[in-house]
Protein backbone atom coordinates (compact mmCIF):
# COMPACT_ATOMS: atom_id res chain seq x y z
CA UNK A 1 0.00 0.00 0.00
CA UNK A 2 1.69 3.20 -1.10
CA UNK A 3 2.58 5.47 2.24
CA UNK A 4 1.89 2.72 4.27
CA UNK A 5 3.95 0.44 5.81
CA UNK A 6 2.33 -3.90 7.08
CA UNK A 7 3.33 -5.31 9.90
CA UNK A 8 1.80 -8.89 11.04
CA UNK A 9 1.47 -8.36 15.15
CA UNK A 10 -0.59 -10.90 17.26
CA UNK A 11 -2.51 -12.41 13.95
CA UNK A 12 -3.66 -8.70 13.53
CA UNK A 13 -2.83 -6.66 10.07
CA UNK A 14 -1.19 -3.52 11.84
CA UNK A 15 -0.75 -0.61 9.50
CA UNK A 16 1.59 2.33 9.93
CA UNK A 17 0.76 5.42 8.29
CA UNK A 18 4.17 7.38 7.05
CA UNK A 19 1.82 10.52 7.03
CA UNK A 20 0.46 10.00 10.99
CA UNK A 21 4.31 9.24 11.66
CA UNK A 22 5.58 12.77 9.92
CA UNK A 23 2.94 14.51 11.78
CA UNK A 24 4.43 15.60 14.76
CA UNK A 25 8.10 16.30 12.52
CA UNK A 26 6.62 18.43 11.06
CA UNK A 27 5.06 20.65 13.42
CA UNK A 28 8.26 20.56 15.37
CA UNK A 29 10.08 21.95 12.22
CA UNK A 30 7.29 24.41 12.06
CA UNK A 31 7.65 25.60 15.97
CA UNK A 32 11.59 25.97 15.53
CA UNK A 33 10.77 27.74 12.53
CA UNK A 34 9.12 30.24 14.20
CA UNK A 35 10.84 30.44 17.31
CA UNK A 36 13.61 31.91 14.55
CA UNK A 37 11.50 33.89 13.38
CA UNK A 38 13.35 37.14 13.90
CA UNK A 39 11.84 40.80 12.52
CA UNK A 40 12.42 44.61 13.41
CA UNK A 41 10.10 44.74 16.18
CA UNK A 42 13.16 41.78 17.28
CA UNK A 43 15.83 44.30 17.00
CA UNK A 44 14.12 47.90 17.19
CA UNK A 45 14.87 47.51 21.27
CA UNK A 46 18.83 46.85 20.91
CA UNK A 47 18.46 49.84 18.43
CA UNK A 48 17.14 52.40 20.87
CA UNK A 49 18.94 51.45 23.14
CA UNK A 50 22.60 51.22 21.59
CA UNK A 51 22.23 53.13 18.42
CA UNK A 52 19.74 55.59 18.20
CA UNK A 53 21.45 58.24 20.88
CA UNK A 54 23.81 59.39 17.96
CA UNK A 55 21.97 58.21 14.74
CA UNK A 56 18.92 60.15 14.65
CA UNK A 57 17.58 63.42 13.54
CA UNK A 58 19.40 65.70 11.09
CA UNK A 59 22.81 65.63 12.75
CA UNK A 60 22.95 61.74 12.38
CA UNK A 61 26.35 61.07 11.25
CA UNK A 62 26.68 60.60 7.42
CA UNK A 63 22.33 60.71 7.56
CA UNK A 64 22.05 57.64 8.62
CA UNK A 65 19.13 57.16 10.69
CA UNK A 66 18.66 53.97 12.50
CA UNK A 67 15.46 55.41 14.88
CA UNK A 68 13.55 53.84 11.89
CA UNK A 69 12.91 50.58 9.81
CA UNK A 70 12.82 53.01 6.68
CA UNK A 71 16.40 54.67 7.76
CA UNK A 72 18.28 51.63 8.23
CA UNK A 73 16.79 50.12 4.88
CA UNK A 74 18.02 53.97 3.45
CA UNK A 75 21.28 53.81 4.65
CA UNK A 76 23.83 56.69 5.01
CA UNK A 77 25.33 58.84 2.84
CA UNK A 78 27.91 56.21 1.47
CA UNK A 79 24.97 53.67 0.60
CA UNK A 80 23.18 50.57 2.11
CA UNK A 81 24.42 49.57 6.02
CA UNK A 82 22.58 46.12 5.35
CA UNK A 83 21.79 43.80 2.65
CA UNK A 84 19.03 41.58 2.89
CA UNK A 85 19.69 37.55 3.08
CA UNK A 86 23.83 38.97 3.24
CA UNK A 87 24.99 39.40 6.85
CA UNK A 88 28.42 39.44 6.22
CA UNK A 89 28.44 42.08 3.60
CA UNK A 90 26.20 44.45 5.76
CA UNK A 91 28.64 47.24 7.19
CA UNK A 92 25.96 47.69 10.14
CA UNK A 93 27.43 44.26 11.29
CA UNK A 94 31.06 44.59 10.56
CA UNK A 95 31.04 47.38 12.65
CA UNK A 96 28.86 46.10 15.53
CA UNK A 97 31.25 42.90 15.29
CA UNK A 98 33.99 45.40 15.47
CA UNK A 99 35.34 44.05 11.24
CA UNK A 100 35.12 47.32 10.29
CA UNK A 101 36.12 50.53 12.48
CA UNK A 102 35.51 52.39 14.15
CA UNK A 103 33.42 49.91 16.03
CA UNK A 104 30.03 50.42 17.36
CA UNK A 105 28.31 51.64 19.21
CA UNK A 106 31.06 54.20 19.93
CA UNK A 107 29.49 54.40 23.51
CA UNK A 108 31.44 51.20 23.74
CA UNK A 109 32.89 49.17 25.88
CA UNK A 110 31.28 47.61 26.15
CA UNK A 111 29.71 46.42 23.03
CA UNK A 112 26.97 44.74 21.94
CA UNK A 113 26.56 41.52 23.42
CA UNK A 114 26.81 38.09 21.57
CA UNK A 115 23.60 37.65 21.80
CA UNK A 116 22.27 41.01 20.71
CA UNK A 117 24.70 40.70 17.69
CA UNK A 118 23.28 37.24 16.78
CA UNK A 119 19.80 37.96 16.64
CA UNK A 120 20.25 41.56 14.10
CA UNK A 121 23.04 38.93 12.18
CA UNK A 122 20.18 36.86 11.73
CA UNK A 123 17.27 39.38 11.14
CA UNK A 124 19.85 40.65 8.26
CA UNK A 125 20.26 36.98 6.62
CA UNK A 126 16.59 36.27 6.50
CA UNK A 127 15.76 38.90 4.43
CA UNK A 128 15.24 42.15 7.05
CA UNK A 129 11.53 41.15 7.70
CA UNK A 130 9.71 44.32 8.46
CA UNK A 131 6.80 43.26 11.29
CA UNK A 132 4.96 45.43 13.33
CA UNK A 133 7.14 48.33 14.86
CA UNK A 134 8.09 51.63 12.64
CA UNK A 135 10.35 53.79 14.46
CA UNK A 136 11.81 53.89 17.46
CA UNK A 137 13.08 56.50 20.23
CA UNK A 138 16.16 56.91 22.19
CA UNK A 139 15.95 56.71 25.92
CA UNK A 140 15.54 60.28 27.56
CA UNK A 141 19.74 61.77 28.01
CA UNK A 142 21.14 61.18 31.24
CA UNK A 143 23.27 63.04 33.37
CA UNK A 144 26.63 61.46 33.00
CA UNK A 145 27.67 59.06 35.40
CA UNK A 146 30.03 59.85 38.15
CA UNK A 147 31.99 57.62 39.72
CA UNK A 148 31.14 55.85 42.79
CA UNK A 149 32.95 57.04 45.91
CA UNK A 150 36.81 55.93 45.88
CA UNK A 151 36.30 55.00 42.34
CA UNK A 152 38.90 56.78 39.56
CA UNK A 153 36.86 58.19 36.36
CA UNK A 154 37.91 56.37 33.48
CA UNK A 155 37.30 56.62 29.71
CA UNK A 156 34.37 54.93 30.22
CA UNK A 157 32.78 57.38 32.15
CA UNK A 158 33.56 59.96 29.27
CA UNK A 159 33.40 57.69 26.24
CA UNK A 160 29.45 58.58 25.94
CA UNK A 161 29.92 62.11 25.96
CA UNK A 162 32.25 62.29 23.28
CA UNK A 163 30.03 59.78 21.34
CA UNK A 164 26.64 61.91 21.62
CA UNK A 165 28.60 65.26 21.27
CA UNK A 166 31.29 65.07 20.07
CA UNK A 167 31.78 62.68 17.31
CA UNK A 168 29.53 63.35 15.15
CA UNK A 169 32.02 65.62 13.66
CA UNK A 170 35.73 64.31 15.00
CA UNK A 171 35.23 60.90 13.19
CA UNK A 172 36.48 60.02 9.54
CA UNK A 173 33.70 60.51 8.45
CA UNK A 174 31.73 63.25 10.14
CA UNK A 175 28.96 65.95 9.70
CA UNK A 176 32.07 68.49 7.65
CA UNK A 177 34.06 65.30 5.66
CA UNK A 178 37.26 64.61 7.51
CA UNK A 179 37.69 65.05 11.12
CA UNK A 180 38.47 68.85 12.08
CA UNK A 181 42.61 68.77 11.35
CA UNK A 182 42.25 65.35 11.69
CA UNK A 183 41.68 64.70 15.68
CA UNK A 184 39.29 61.97 16.12
CA UNK A 185 37.12 61.36 18.96
CA UNK A 186 35.53 58.15 18.47
CA UNK A 187 38.39 55.71 20.38
CA UNK A 188 40.29 56.05 23.32
CA UNK A 189 43.86 56.03 20.92
CA UNK A 190 42.76 58.29 19.11
CA UNK A 191 41.36 60.25 21.61
CA UNK A 192 44.93 60.36 23.10
CA UNK A 193 46.87 60.38 20.10
CA UNK A 194 50.00 63.08 19.97
CA UNK A 195 51.46 62.46 16.79
CA UNK A 196 50.86 66.31 15.41
CA UNK A 197 49.99 67.54 18.61
CA UNK A 198 49.08 66.92 21.85
CA UNK A 199 44.87 67.94 22.37
CA UNK A 200 44.63 65.74 26.34
CA UNK A 201 48.06 65.80 28.65
CA UNK A 202 47.11 62.93 31.15
CA UNK A 203 47.50 64.72 35.19
CA UNK A 204 47.11 68.36 33.15
CA UNK A 205 43.97 69.61 32.36
CA UNK A 206 44.93 73.44 32.30
CA UNK A 207 47.55 72.00 29.41
CA UNK A 208 44.54 69.65 27.66
CA UNK A 209 43.35 71.82 24.49
CA UNK A 210 40.47 69.61 24.54
CA UNK A 211 39.66 70.43 28.02
CA UNK A 212 40.53 73.75 27.03
CA UNK A 213 38.18 73.38 24.06
CA UNK A 214 35.09 71.93 26.46
CA UNK A 215 35.36 74.81 28.61
CA UNK A 216 35.05 77.91 26.29
CA UNK A 217 38.89 79.10 27.51
CA UNK A 218 39.94 78.44 23.69
CA UNK A 219 37.90 79.65 20.68
CA UNK A 220 35.92 78.43 19.34
CA UNK A 221 33.82 76.48 22.21
CA UNK A 222 33.33 73.05 21.44
CA UNK A 223 30.78 71.03 20.74
CA UNK A 224 30.82 73.14 17.42
CA UNK A 225 27.12 73.10 17.19
CA UNK A 226 26.32 74.38 20.80
CA UNK A 227 25.07 76.13 22.40
CA UNK A 228 23.92 74.42 24.15
CA UNK A 229 27.72 73.40 25.15
CA UNK A 230 28.32 70.54 27.75
CA UNK A 231 26.97 70.66 31.11
CA UNK A 232 28.39 71.87 33.82
CA UNK A 233 28.97 67.95 35.03
CA UNK A 234 29.93 66.53 31.87
CA UNK A 235 32.65 69.61 31.44
CA UNK A 236 34.29 68.34 35.52
CA UNK A 237 33.80 64.57 34.19
CA UNK A 238 35.98 65.54 31.74
CA UNK A 239 38.52 67.60 33.70
CA UNK A 240 38.70 65.23 36.52
CA UNK A 241 39.30 62.22 33.59
CA UNK A 242 42.46 64.12 32.45
CA UNK A 243 43.80 65.23 35.45
CA UNK A 244 43.32 61.80 37.52
CA UNK A 245 45.88 60.48 34.33
CA UNK A 246 43.16 60.05 31.36
CA UNK A 247 42.53 56.24 32.58
CA UNK A 248 41.80 53.64 30.31
CA UNK A 249 38.40 52.24 30.35
CA UNK A 250 39.81 49.32 32.97
CA UNK A 251 41.88 52.03 34.33
CA UNK A 252 44.74 52.30 33.50
CA UNK A 253 46.62 55.33 33.78
CA UNK A 254 48.22 57.22 30.32
CA UNK A 255 52.03 58.16 30.08
CA UNK A 256 52.48 62.09 29.75
CA UNK A 257 53.49 62.48 25.73
CA UNK A 258 56.94 64.18 26.69
CA UNK A 259 58.34 66.14 23.78
CA UNK A 260 55.00 66.43 21.76
CA UNK A 261 54.00 69.73 20.74
CA UNK A 262 50.79 71.31 21.56
CA UNK A 263 48.73 74.60 20.59
CA UNK A 264 46.61 76.24 23.62
CA UNK A 265 44.22 79.41 22.89
CA UNK A 266 43.66 81.00 26.42
CA UNK A 267 43.96 84.42 28.05
CA UNK A 268 47.20 85.48 29.53
CA UNK A 269 47.57 86.59 33.12
CA UNK A 270 50.60 87.88 34.82
CA UNK A 271 53.75 85.72 35.27
CA UNK A 272 53.43 84.06 32.03
CA UNK A 273 50.41 82.38 33.05
CA UNK A 274 47.55 80.99 30.31
CA UNK A 275 44.82 81.47 32.49
CA UNK A 276 45.73 79.18 35.23
CA UNK A 277 48.27 77.83 33.73
CA UNK A 278 51.63 78.93 34.35
CA UNK A 279 54.00 78.64 31.19
CA UNK A 280 57.75 77.94 31.08
CA UNK A 281 58.77 81.31 29.20
CA UNK A 282 63.12 81.06 28.55
CA UNK A 283 65.00 83.49 25.92
CA UNK A 284 64.41 81.67 23.01
CA UNK A 285 60.18 81.67 23.42
CA UNK A 286 59.09 84.30 20.77
CA UNK A 287 56.35 86.26 21.92
CA UNK A 288 54.55 88.27 18.98
CA UNK A 289 52.31 91.28 18.53
CA UNK A 290 53.25 92.68 22.00
CA UNK A 291 50.69 90.16 24.07
CA UNK A 292 49.84 91.78 27.43
CA UNK A 293 47.32 90.79 30.53
CA UNK A 294 44.21 90.16 29.60
CA UNK A 295 45.17 89.22 25.94
CA UNK A 296 43.48 86.50 24.18
CA UNK A 297 46.83 84.63 22.82
CA UNK A 298 47.86 81.31 21.13
CA UNK A 299 50.57 79.42 22.46
CA UNK A 300 52.89 76.90 21.06
CA UNK A 301 55.14 75.01 22.76
CA UNK A 302 56.55 71.70 23.97
CA UNK A 303 55.85 69.86 26.70
CA UNK A 304 58.06 68.69 29.33
CA UNK A 305 57.65 64.49 31.09
CA UNK A 306 55.97 66.01 33.85
CA UNK A 307 53.44 67.76 31.78
CA UNK A 308 54.48 71.36 31.77
CA UNK A 309 53.97 73.87 28.53
CA UNK A 310 57.49 75.17 27.31
CA UNK A 311 56.30 78.05 25.36
CA UNK A 312 57.72 78.62 21.91
CA UNK A 313 55.25 81.38 20.56
CA UNK A 314 53.33 83.53 21.85
CA UNK A 315 51.12 85.62 20.06
CA UNK A 316 48.03 87.75 20.71
CA UNK A 317 45.18 86.59 18.51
Amino acid sequence: MAGQRLAQGGGRLIVFSRIAWAGPVALIACATAQAQRVTYDDVAPILAARCVVCHAGAAAPLDLRLDSLDGVLKGSKNGPVVKAADAAGSELIRRIKGLSQPRMPMTGPPYLAEPEIALIERWVAAGLERGSTASVSAPAPASPRRPAPGEAVTYAHVAPIFATRCAKCHSPNGLMGPAPEGYVLTSYEATLASADRARVVPGAADASELVRRVRGQARPRMPFDGPPYLSDDEVALITDWVNQGARTADGRRAAVPGGAQVRLHGTLRGAWRLDELPLTVTPSTRVQANPDGADYVEVRGLLRNDGAVVAQRIRRR
